[in-house]
């Protein structure tokens, strides 16, 4: 009797100053999660096939582990990873290999190169950053509000005309 765990699949994404890991796992109840500033290691049973996953991924740098927080959810398991004070530049792969993974992604929609940084209030306020990634802190009253925007009219904002016959 062989019994194979599989990875799960990780997609990620940076800023100069975290890593922004989603393990995409549905109803994952109880993981085990261990977090060190060398590498993080997942362990749980969930998917629509409870099947158990586990992965160790060892860091490119070190990382800040008191300070990185997760947050598991019903459909994926997020994971803000502080980089080190002294680190703020961008890796150049996730894992310490520079090796191709088939459950490694890249996550293009949180991900912003190391050139556009400039107007993401240069790796300020780690909790302003964590609220504006869809409201990772947990408290629901840090939604936007979008009722006191000022729409400003487009020129392509006007009526259309009626067609000929």
């Amino acid at each position: 009797f062989y019994f194979r765990v599989t990875p799960p699949s990780v997609a990620w994404a940076q800023r100069n100053h975290c890593i922004f890991l989603t393990i995409c796992l549905e109803d994952c109840k109880n993981p085990t999660i261990n977090l060190d500033k060398n590498q993080l290691y997942f362990d749980g049973i969930g998917g629509t096939e409870k099947k158990h996953h586990q992965v160790t991924i060892p860091f490119y740098k070190e990382i800040n582990a008191e300070k990185s927080q997760t947050f598991v959810r019903e459909r994926n398991i997020e994971i803000l990873i502080k980089k080190t004070d002294d680190d703020k530049t961008y890796w150049p792969h996730l894992t310490k290999e520079k090796n191709k993974y088939h459950w490694l992604k890249v996550d293009f929609n949180k991900w912003k190169d190391e050139d556009d940084s400039d107007d993401e209030n240069n790796g300020g306020n780690f909790e302003d950053l964590m609220r504006s990634m869809g409201g990772l802190m947990g408290d629901s009253s840090e939604k936007p509000n979008f009722d006191d925007l000022d729409p400003q009219p487009d020129s392509d904002d006007e009526d259309i005309p009626e067609l000929e016959e």
